[in-house]
């Protein structure tokens, strides 16, 4: 899965829908299954008659294969005569894709400061804290592609380094004009970290569960899509990756 992810693939069960199909319709060795604490996300019809369900266990994906009968259950991996694995594409088209688009509506849903046009074809969100000085470099690393309008930037405005993150990342949310409250930040303005409005500082609070949630340590953290596929990147990125990121070569 590469970056598409170890640790995250974890967290991401937590946001996962279980599948519409009523569980009294499965299969009795499914049923049971599930009694057990597997959760089913989507069926499919595998080779040799079987019929596969996509499952987690855990924070672990596997794939549930039904005999033709309905009475037996076989839990594993299926390869085909070249030895090519079975079970990989269905994981990814009803675990791992759906879990991503459900990833990516918290991220429009969590609280962020936009960098950039509105109208930008590409959209990056990246986990900011106001101390942190590789957060910083990355915002200046990031200025050609999101001055040309090729990329927005969506700061999602955390407290976890130091003693005054919080405060301060919530005087950049509640500022009057929160974008260019953070450019002038990023320019050397220093922030006071000052009390703000009860909604405000639940913003960070979130902000900084959905951090963890995700099992991040770094900030910058970032998120985009790549071929329609979530992708993630821990830290300040190198030169070949931070082009990668913004989609091409600096304008």
């Amino acid at each position: 899965m590469g970056l598409r992810f170890t640790r995250l693939a974890a967290a991401l069960v937590t946001l996962a829908t279980a599948t519409a199909t009523l569980a009294e319709e499965w299969p009795a060795p499914v049923r049971a299954l599930i009694a057990e604490g597997i959760e089913i996300h989507g069926e499919f019809q595998a080779p040799g008659g079987l019929t596969g369900y996509a499952a987690t266990h855990q924070g672990r994906e596997m794939i549930v294969y039904v005999t033709a009968d309905a009475k037996h259950a076989i839990v594993g991996t299926m390869i085909d005569a070249e030895g090519n694995d079975l079970s990989e594409a269905p994981l990814d088209e009803l675990i791992r894709a759906p879990q991503e688009g459900e990833l990516w509506q918290r991220l429009e849903e969590s609280h962020w400061i936009a960098d950039g046009s509105a109208d930008a074809p590409r959209i990056l969100y990246t986990f900011t804290d106001p101390n942190c000085p590789y957060c910083h470099r990355f915002w200046e690393a990031t200025r050609p592609w999101v001055e040309a309008g090729e990329v927005q930037l969506r700061h999602v405005m955390v407290g976890v380094l130091e003693p005054d993150s919080p405060a301060k990342a919530a005087v950049l949310l509640g500022a009057e004009d929160p974008e260019a409250s953070l450019q002038r930040h990023n320019s050397g303005d220093d922030i006071a970290a000052e009390a703000q409005p009860r909604d405000i500082e639940d913003q960070v609070y979130r902000n900084n569960q959905l951090f963890e949630e995700l099992g991040f340590y770094a900030t910058p953290s970032t998120l985009y899509l790549r071929d329609g596929r979530l992708e993630r990147v821990d830290g300040m990125p190198g030169e070949e990756r931070l082009v990668e990121m913004m989609g091409g070569e600096a304008p």
